[in-house]
């Protein structure tokens, strides 16, 4: 595993903290509630990164994200308020390749400490454009045609929980290597997340175990890691951006391998449209249901947190893929 770790400031700590999800209260588009804080302030692209900086941060940062509750993360514009809002912060936390404007603000910004979560673990190449989609440790990506608007690979890392893991580990050491008067917090912090990602993933494995198909259909290819570590195949309506139309061509061929392979759900989320997703489900007469991607917590969403949501995922993946 590729691990690249990256000195962060005392500031940077304080900022990722901050992004906590105990925090989430403060993680409004008030620019009022960053800078100037007497703690650290921490400016969080989204969900799971503020949700990730919480619970290592605890009470020694605060944060304010830049996408709200309900807002599509792709979708995102970085309007001239938060810029200034960035400006005025100690540390930036985001995931490189998911929300271009972010990105683009962040990388000029002169924001003293930016902490990107993809230089934590390994990005890969996943997600669909044409009509064919990945199966389980599929190294040969580019056969099946890619959404290039993600360079460097497909940055939906929080959904396995594993890599969730990495990247929580690589956060905590900054915490406390920028922070030293609080490294202890930290430290506990980061073992107790990582030590509840990891039951995580052992009720995944155990849950999904014996099933009677190893495929499922959604509309946005978010599960690409999900996937890959379950043993499982991810047949994605649109790529890795939500927002890409299917192409007659590539509904077809989901349709063939619904029936082939006995698909039983086709999924759809939260945050995006399930127009799409009830359109392929009537012609093939299956049923709809939500998996979430946890790109942000709302009213609609089935928890009211990371672990929540994701459980809830599992459940709904065990009935599709008809686990006993």
């Amino acid at each position: 595993m590729n691990v690249r770790r990256r000195h962060i400031s005392a500031v940077a700590l304080t900022a990722v903290a901050a992004l906590g999800f105990g925090t989430l209260t403060a993680c409004s588009s008030d620019s009022a509630a960053a800078g100037d804080t007497g703690t650290f302030d921490v400016v969080a692209s989204f969900y799971p990164m503020a949700f990730l900086a919480e619970r290592i941060g605890g009470e020694h940062v605060h944060v304010t994200s830049l996408t709200q509750p309900g807002q599509e993360p792709h979708d995102l514009e970085i309007s001239a308020r938060q810029t200034a809002q960035l400006e005025e912060s100690d540390a930036a936390l985001y995931l490189k390749g998911l929300q271009p404007s972010v990105d683009e603000a962040i990388g000029q910004s002169p924001i003293a400490t930016k902490i990107d979560a993809s230089a934590l673990t390994t990005l890969e190449e996943h997600g669909t454009e044409a009509g064919h989609g990945e199966e389980h440790g599929d190294e040969h990506g580019d056969e099946h045609g890619h959404d290039h608007d993600h360079e460097g690979g497909d940055p939906h890392i929080w959904l396995d929980p594993v890599r969730y893991a990495e990247v929580a580990e690589g956060v905590g050491k900054a915490f406390q290597k920028a922070d030293p008067d609080h490294a202890a917090d930290y430290r506990a912090n980061t073992a107790a997340l990582v030590k509840d990602l990891k039951a995580l993933d052992a009720k995944f494995r155990t849950g999904l175990a014996h099933r009677t198909t190893d495929v499922f259909v959604t509309t946005h290819a978010a599960f690409g890691y999900l996937a890959e570590r379950y043993g499982l195949t991810e047949e994605a309506i649109s790529g890795l951006d939500p927002d890409t139309e299917p192409s007659g061509a590539h509904m077809k061929d989901l349709q063939k391998i619904a029936k082939e392979d006995g698909v039983t759900t086709v999924f759809y989320e939260t945050l995006v449209s399930d127009k799409t997703a009830k359109t392929l489900a009537g012609d093939t007469g299956l049923r709809t249901d939500v998996l979430d991607p946890v790109e942000g917590i709302t009213d609609h969403s089935r928890g009211e947190d990371y672990f929540q949501v994701m459980e809830a995922n599992l459940t709904a993946l065990r009935t599709a893929l008809g686990a006993r």
